[in-house]
């Protein structure tokens, strides 16, 4: 042990007596500590007496002071008024609590403003429309063409009912037609549902069903295989005849507090939850974060994410707010690194946001392109939907510097209106490891720091994230319950405002420092994604043959990966690695037709029993490691130079002793992003160019490389530039 407390109840300076001895005690102080932190407390004639004795290269004077000083203010309050709880029983006093309150808050600022997000981007219409607005492929819409077709759009949603706080569905893939409808949408007054139509089935159909939507913007082809609810009217914009509807904007009026949009999270319950957010969020948040970035219509920006992420929100409005242009990024080219850098540069893109998961594979490309006297536009790269590891930028820092671009790490949670904070990130933050402070608050947000019982807590300590003033959602779509728990009254504003609890864990290292530590519940981030593992729990556990279902997030070969541990109803599933090899990919089935693919676990694995604690709890310590060689199947080993090639490249990237013809991939604990480093990597050893989309359809090693056998395909890549690419890939 490191802390322990002794306390003396024998009287300090006492005399003892033997016949013919007399003893007395001599003061024994030392300077040296023998436990990190060592509590004495003795009694003596009046009352109880106290020391702290610590380690000095663990804690400085002033922490341990403060300690004291608290643990003072924890025993008077106890004398003062024994029968309160002790969640009530406060550490800091008055005056250090609103020291503490001012350091999180210090210039808490009102952006004011009654327009809407689609009067914004009218303005703009007006200022030049001519200037182009989006982009996809060799598609552009110009601002005033998006206005005229996003106007006729919306006359038509209106005349069919659509207006203020009336929830509009849209299913449709990347393209203008999806911006189209997504203004078309906000035009009308109504407010839109983004539904992905690469989710699962039975997903969407809980969507349609909990969202209440009766009417669903879509596509042909889509329409065919969307679960779409009989009683849902579907427009499909693609052969939608709207030539005879005005293309000037509605007279509907729309104020900021009425919804732009309702995206759908993950949920504990195994049911995922609406977020209601308004008009004046979004508005706000930009107005707010300005003075930090200076966008302004020179501004070019990638849409790289699905609109059912609310940093889409972030980047398409971004763009149109500020008369830049935003490009659609395709699907296939967001899968592929090459693909995506070459786009950064033919359109000269100056804004890029992404999670560090997808920018970490971006740098070795961008990088080797770099020293090739190839650069980049980018005037900010913008961080969000998950931590940041400080030390995977250090490539990026030698080949591009920290000014142009800079880099910006953001804090957010889809409650509070996608960012919440700012810091700039730097090479001197390289220093620090992967840890990294998640910066300041967005001046018209106010945040705390707070226990369990919504008390501050005190500089050094870890407690709850909790986010208030101007950002806040309204709350959940049809769940007034999870929003009375989630939204609660802030103690702290005299006006009765709202907290958001955020369930994110974090540290308060004092002079307003706060670092991110991670989710309180078991809710994760896996890939950008965030997940409630308890809604793939539910999912698994409502599997027939699994008694008992855990789902963690564990470290694997590319960051943190999804697995679960099952213990199967029937017990001859343990008999055996081919009764449980049925059961896993079984399971992987089922799971994946009712969530996405990043909720899907990279590894299940089947134990007799669950671990438990000295209380009965489970013990999710004691749960194993994946070892994701005892789910390899029976080993064949590879015979060509090219499986033996692929077979190394896998091998290293799954940190795998060897992997057979007989092996997948992905049921080795790969995911699309390890997919792009395994292509990237083949390239470079062959000289080839490779379609990411073969990985995902090949069953074995041996169909993958009957499939590039199949291609017949060789360029004439420059292989010292190849060489340069693999060598930043290695860093990465």
């Amino acid at each position: 042990f490191q802390v322990l407390y002794n306390h003396q109840t024998e009287l300090k300076g006492s005399q003892h007596r033997l016949p013919g001895l007399e003893m007395s005690g001599l003061d024994w102080s030392t300077h040296t500590a023998k436990f990190d932190l060592s509590l004495d407390t003795y009694e003596d004639g009046q009352g109880i007496g106290a020391a702290l004795i610590y380690a000095t290269d663990l804690f400085d004077a002033s922490t341990i002071e403060r300690m004291a000083r608290h643990w003072v203010n924890l025993l008077e309050a106890i004398v003062h008024q024994p029968g309160q709880r002790i969640s009530e029983l406060p550490l800091l006093g008055e005056d250090e609590q609103q020291a503490v309150l001012r350091d999180w808050n210090r210039n808490t600022v009102a952006f004011p403003d009654e327009r809407t997000i689609h009067e914004l981007i009218e303005a703009k219409v007006v200022a030049a429309p001519e200037a182009p607005a989006v982009t996809f492929g060799e598609q552009t819409l110009s601002y005033g063409e998006l206005n005229r077709r996003a106007n006729r759009l919306a006359h038509k949603l209106i005349e069919r009912g659509v207006g203020p706080d009336v929830l509009v569905g849209i299913a449709m893939e990347r393209s203008l037609e999806m911006v189209v409808g997504l203004l078309g949408i906000l035009k009308a007054g109504g407010a839109y549902v983004p539904l992905d139509p690469e989710y699962p089935e039975d997903r969407l159909s809980y969507m349609f069903a909990d969202s209440g939507i009766t009417l669903l913007l879509t596509q042909a082809h889509l329409r065919e295989v969307l679960p779409i609810p009989v009683a849902i009217e579907c427009l499909e914009l693609d052969e939608l005849a709207l030539a005879s509807y005005s293309g000037a904007n509605p007279g509907v009026t729309v104020a900021p507090q009425n919804l732009a949009y309702v995206i759908y999270t993950s949920g504990s319950t195994g049911k995922p939850k609406g977020t209601l957010l308004p008009h004046q969020n979004v508005v706000r948040l930009f107005a707010a974060t300005q003075a930090w970035f200076r966008f302004d219509a020179s501004d070019v920006w990638t849409v790289f994410h699905s609109y059912a992420f609310d940093f889409s929100v972030w980047e398409l409005f971004g763009a149109l707010l500020y008369g830049g242009r935003a490009v659609m990024v395709a699907k296939d080219v967001a899968r592929s690194t090459e693909d995506f850098h070459a786009l950064l540069q033919r359109e000269q893109v100056t804004v890029l946001n992404q999670t560090p998961s997808a920018f970490r594979q971006l740098i070795p490309v961008a990088c080797a392109s770099a020293r090739q006297g190839q650069g980049l536009a980018l005037r900010h790269v913008v961080f969000g939907g998950e931590a940041l590891d400080v030390s995977s930028l250090a490539p990026w820092f030698e080949a591009f510097g920290d000014q142009q671009p800079r880099l910006i790490n953001m804090y957010g949670i889809t409650e509070t209106t996608v960012h919440v904070t700012y810091r700039p990130i730097t090479q001197a933050d390289l220093a620090k490891g992967a840890s990294s402070p998640i910066g300041e608050v967005i001046p018209d947000l106010s945040w705390y720091l707070l226990d369990a019982a919504l008390n501050p807590v005190a500089p050094g300590s870890h407690g709850e994230l909790v986010i208030g003033q101007a950002g806040l959602a309204r709350g959940y779509h049809g769940r007034p319950g999870l929003t009375a728990e989630r939204f609660v009254p802030n103690p702290f504003d005299s006006q009765g405002g709202r907290l958001y609890r955020s369930g994110d864990l974090a540290r308060y290292g004092g002079a307003g420092v706060v670092e991110y530590l991670g989710r309180i519940d078991h809710q994760v981030k896996i890939r950008g994604f965030r997940i409630e593992l308890g809604e793939i729990e539910a999912r698994l556990q409502a599997q027939a043959s699994v008694a008992q279902g855990v789902v963690l997030a564990q470290d694997g070969p590319g960051g943190k990966q999804l697995v679960g541990y099952v213990v199967p109803a029937d017990e001859a599933v343990m008999a055996s690695t081919e009764a449980q090899a049925a059961e896993r990919e079984a399971l992987r089935t089922a799971l994946k037709a009712n969530l996405p693919d990043y909720m899907v676990p990279a590894h299940l694995l089947f134990l007799a029993k669950l671990p438990l604690t000295a209380n009965g709890k489970l013990d999710r310590r004691a749960l194993p490691q994946p070892d994701a060689s005892q789910l390899q199947r029976a080993y064949h080993a590879p015979q060509s130079e090219l499986e033996q090639r692929i077979a190394a490249i896998w091998a290293d990237v799954l940190k795998l002793e060897r992997v057979g013809l007989g092996d997948n991939f992905f049921e080795l604990g790969g995911h699309s992003l390890l997919a792009t480093q395994v292509m990237a990597r083949l390239q470079v050893e062959l000289g080839t160019s490779l379609p990411l989309a073969l990985l995902f359809q090949a069953q074995t090693l041996q169909d993958y490389a009957a499939m590039i056998n199949s291609l017949n395909t060789h360029s004439d890549a420059d292989l010292d530039e190849l060489q340069d690419f693999m060598s930043e890939l290695e860093a990465v």
